[in-house]
């Protein structure tokens, strides 16, 4: 018997029926499902071969597989870049590393940053998710004693919902910890 992420077996399990009844979908294909999550940090352009290899490990760490490094086309004088430098680093996750990530992500990652009150609910107007992280070493597989800078991450979460309602239900389901927006208290005005 073959591994089944803990959730994706809870997307198959519970979510899809969840999705069909709320939304009255006649097929379980028509249900929204993630395509791929997408990783993507920046690296300074002063930044030397070892502060590279650092940030490419440590991506390579977070994801569980090895990261693209991104290269400029042509020299850009006023952003002291020159031709073919590093200048960030990204990693596309599809299949089981993709729920395995997101499961991190949502179950150990997120509820270790301090004070954290949930995520902004803002999708991308066709049912996509992007959460910024500003310091890596929230995940596990970061120790804090190898960090010699900080990075922030761009996470990107694609699904195949046909707008933000949907995708925002699906990830509401799968465990997203969006954060509630309580209406402002209504003044007399007398």
């Amino acid at each position: 018997m073959s591994y089944v992420p803990t959730l994706k077996k809870l997307y198959a399990e519970q979510v899809v029926p969840e999705l069909v009844k709320r939304r009255g979908y006649k097929n379980k294909h028509q249900v929204p499902k993630l395509v791929k999550i997408n990783l993507n940090t920046g690296i300074d352009a002063e930044a030397d071969k070892n502060q590279i290899a650092d940030v490419a490990r440590d991506m390579g760490l977070i994801a569980g597989q090895k990261p693209v490094l991104a290269r400029t086309r042509r020299a850009i004088a006023n952003f002291k870049l020159k031709p073919n430098q590093v200048t960030g680093c990204h990693v596309t996750l599809r299949g089981m590393a993709m729920w395995e990530f997101l499961y991190r992500l949502l179950a150990v990652a997120l509820p270790t940053i301090r004070d954290f009150r949930g995520v902004g609910s803002k999708l991308d107007g066709q049912g996509n998710y992007t959460l910024g992280i500003t310091d890596h070493s929230i995940f596990p597989e970061i120790t804090v004693e190898t960090i010699k800078k900080h990075i922030g991450l761009d996470i990107t979460i694609v699904t195949t919902a046909e707008n933000d309602d949907e995708g925002r239900e699906l990830l509401k389901l799968l465990g997203m910890p969006f954060r509630r927006i309580e209406a402002a208290p209504k003044v007399n005005a007398a």
